[in-house]
């Protein structure tokens, strides 16, 4: 599998533990048909396991008891995992790229706002296919607390479906459905947090000190206050603070809201705890969990407690777990962070390429959206040229946009090297999106304004965003076709970036802005419900008519994600470079393939842009086409010609 490491027994404590769980799994798999092939991969990806738990359990009084925990579960899981399943770890150890491929396309959606049920989901499987998609990620479906629940984020139980949304049967026997149409399922799994009404919570506030271990819970405001010198605050406007005082006067770690209670990762038993439900999904047949909040799971005094060095080992122990387990499943980390902490969650340095298999690229779609306010590439080249390079084993998810708000995630240097003030720039990109600065086309809401530091953040789908919401009240059929490219030639750069491009529901048809969320008392409070409309499907219906808004979108990201698949060039392990064509309006990329290079142009302002003979030579290319626009052929010397809002991907031609 990806970045496995060469199998053999270590020396000293890792090996005599090594022998002490092997002789645990060989017990339970005695019958086993393919225990043979469990004990394999527990020698081979044993050094993870070991390494990954020694830093953060060294010193635990539960540390060896816990190892001989973690071997049962795995061999019990692996006893009871289904014969198609067990056929599907045998391909993808054999393919360990196959979610690198160019013709991995995802769609993501709240199951209730696209089909009603997980049932539903099944009657619109054609539709996902339609599209190219291969990748299907369903919002928060396990069950969560009643009333108001970070949207499905507050798990108050992990192995039980949402009741509205269905049961576990029906999450594995959609599993099943996608996995006979070739396509992977992903969801959520919440690491950081539980519900307060998740029944360790509950039994943890009843005084169990089993389950209390499980928290942060301290008796007073002593630890409390000494932690929250340095910790930063999520969501300052609904939910200040880090911790929420309990009925008999303790206090629990709650970074995000106070029915969110932070799990204690510094006891090993919450690892074996998460370990059997992750292994419990991947037995209904969930390929891809998404590990949300991970960047919050170890805590330290005296820093942000974000990112620490345990986050890192602790994901390297889990994912050889799921490698030994059940050996096609991928992780995905959720780690919105800045660009110099995020390679890490795929791991760098001795766990290369052996943490998370996916991140979520959040710099691209914050740059994306800065370069389109400003009509200036310079800062998004910057950033994104300076990101690490990732492990040629791993892909990032790349988005337009998400379920969440953005986060105007640029730093001051990062602006001070454009000759900008951080300060100023974000300030800019908030009023620019919420509609309040002269010229903009935008239509979104600020979310999370910080009267302290000034920063905010902003909301609103999009098409919203693109200017097709106001080009439509306005009947405007400039903005409207100036909207649709927007919303195209940003959907064209997540898919020739690097990695697996995820389509937002609705996105595809234009979907604006919806505020009826206002008129329900559990989302009122909270506008990023403002970007999760409910799937129109009426408006879906119109995706075939090449005169409406969503004919034209629609054929528009097909086209796109079809072209994707058709090119071997946007594999992830193919090397990106950031590359300057001396215009700040042109963001430009090369992929450099063993068949020859993609030199990527996106015109992201509303200009016609026309760069000189030179271009081509960037990337070392003759005679080349447009895979996008087939028609458009240039030769070594000729100017290439770049409307408003379009890109060209260009390759040599055949």
């Amino acid at each position: 599998m990806t970045g496995a490491p060469k199998a053999g027994i270590a020396p000293g404590p890792a090996g005599a533990r090594l022998r002490e769980v092997e002789r645990e799994a060989a017990a339970i798999l005695a019958f086993d048909p393919d225990a043979g092939a469990f004990l394999d991969r527990l020698r081979q990806w044993w050094p993870d396991l070991w390494n990954g738990l020694e830093r953060p359990y060294l010193e635990h009084p539960d540390r060896l008891a816990s190892m001989r925990s973690l071997a049962r579960v795995m061999a019990a899981r692996w006893a009871a995992r289904p014969t198609a399943l067990r056929g599907l770890d045998r391909q993808r150890i054999a393919r360990p790229d196959w979610f690198q491929d160019p013709s991995m396309v995802g769609y993501v959606f709240y199951v209730d706002r696209f089909a009603g049920t997980l049932r539903g989901v099944e009657d619109h499987l054609d539709y996902l296919e339609e599209l190219g998609v291969r990748y299907v990620h369903l919002m928060p479906v396990l069950r969560p607390r009643e009333g108001d629940n970070d949207g499905g984020y507050a798990v108050a139980d992990y192995r039980a479906v949402a009741p509205e949304l269905g049961t576990v049967d029906d999450l594995e026997h959609l599993a099943g459905s996608l996995r006979a149409r070739g396509m992977s399922l992903c969801i959520d799994l919440v690491l950081n947090h539980t519900a307060a009404e998740h029944e360790w919570a509950r039994r943890a506030a009843d005084g169990e000190a089993v389950y209390a271990g499980y928290y942060r819970i301290y008796p007073d405001r002593t630890v409390p206050d000494a932690y929250e010198r340095t910790l930063p605050e999520v969501f300052p406007d609904f939910a200040p603070g880090s911790f929420t005082r309990l009925s008999d006067g303790r206090w629990v770690w709650t970074t995000f809201n106070e029915w969110q209670w932070d799990l204690n990762w510094a006891n090993p038993r919450v690892f074996v705890e998460i370990l059997d439900i992750l292994l419990e999904h991947a037995n209904r047949g969930i390929d891809v969990f998404r590990l949300d909040a991970v960047a919050f799971m170890w805590k330290r005094l005296g820093t942000s407690s974000q990112n620490q060095p345990e986050v890192h080992d602790l994901l390297q122990a889990l994912r050889a777990c799921a490698r030994i387990a059940a050996p096609s499943v991928i992780f995905k980390a959720e780690a919105i962070v800045g660009p110099e902490d995020l390679v890490p969650y795929l791991g760098v340095g001795s766990a290369h390429g052996r943490e998370c298999d996916l991140a979520y690229h959040n710099s691209v779609m914050v740059q994306l959206w800065s370069a389109m306010a400003t009509r200036d590439t310079r800062l998004m080249a910057h950033v994104l040229g300076n990101v690490p390079a990732k492990p040629s084993t791993t892909a990032w998810a790349t988005y337009v946009r998400c379920h969440d708000d953005i986060g105007w995630a640029i730093t001051e240097r990062d602006a001070e090297a454009m000759g900008w003030s951080g300060p100023a720039h974000r300030a800019f990109l908030t009023a620019f999106y919420a509609g309040r600065h002269e010229g903009s086309f935008a239509v979104g809401d600020v979310f999370q304004e910080n009267p302290a530091t000034g920063d905010s953040r902003i909301s609103g789908t999009c098409a919203s965003l693109a200017g097709l919401e106001r080009g439509l009240a306005t009947g405007d059929e400039v903005a409207i076709d100036a909207a649709i490219r927007r919303i195209l030639v940003a959907h064209a750069l997540i898919a020739s970036w690097d990695g697996i491009p995820l389509l937002y529901m609705g996105d595809e048809i234009g979907l604006r802005n919806d505020r009826s969320y206002l008129d329900d008392p559990r989302l009122a409070n909270d506008n990023r419900w403002l970007h999760r409309p409910w799937m129109d499907w009426t408006a879906a219906a119109r995706r075939d008519d090449p005169t409406t808004v969503e004919g034209r979108i629609h054929a528009g990201i097909r086209h796109i994600m079809r072209t994707r698949a058709s090119l071997p060039h946007l594999h992830a392990a193919t090397p990106l470079h950031v590359v300057g064509v001396g215009d700040r309006r042109v963001f430009a990329f090369v992929r450099a393939h063993e068949r020859g290079p993609l030199l990527v142009l996106a015109n992201l302002s509303h200009e016609a842009v026309t760069l000189d003979g030179r271009t081509l030579a960037l990337a070392g290319l003759l005679d080349v086409r447009d895979a996008l626009d087939p028609v458009s052929r240039y030769a070594q010397g000729d100017g290439v010609d770049l409307p408003p809002y379009v890109a060209r991907w260009l390759v040599a031609q055949r």
